[in-house]
């Protein structure tokens, strides 16, 4: 097993690292949905889910 693990030593940490990014990005986007952030650039002319992103009282303003 440490044999193993000594020959895939450099696999193991960038498998390790994007683990941490992704789960980081994942833990940012929670906390920002739950400050009532958005991730769109609120182009809602030309987003073909205007419709179900934002209320009609936000597209006019």
């Amino acid at each position: 097993m440490l044999d193993w693990i000594t020959q895939n030593i450099a696999t193991i940490v960038i498998c390790v690292c994007l683990i941490a990014v992704v789960v980081l990005i994942i833990r940012k986007m929670i906390k920002d949905k739950k400050q009532g952030k958005s991730s769109c650039g609120c182009s809602c002319g030309t987003c073909p889910m205007s419709g179900s992103c934002h209320s009609t009282d936000n597209k006019n303003k």
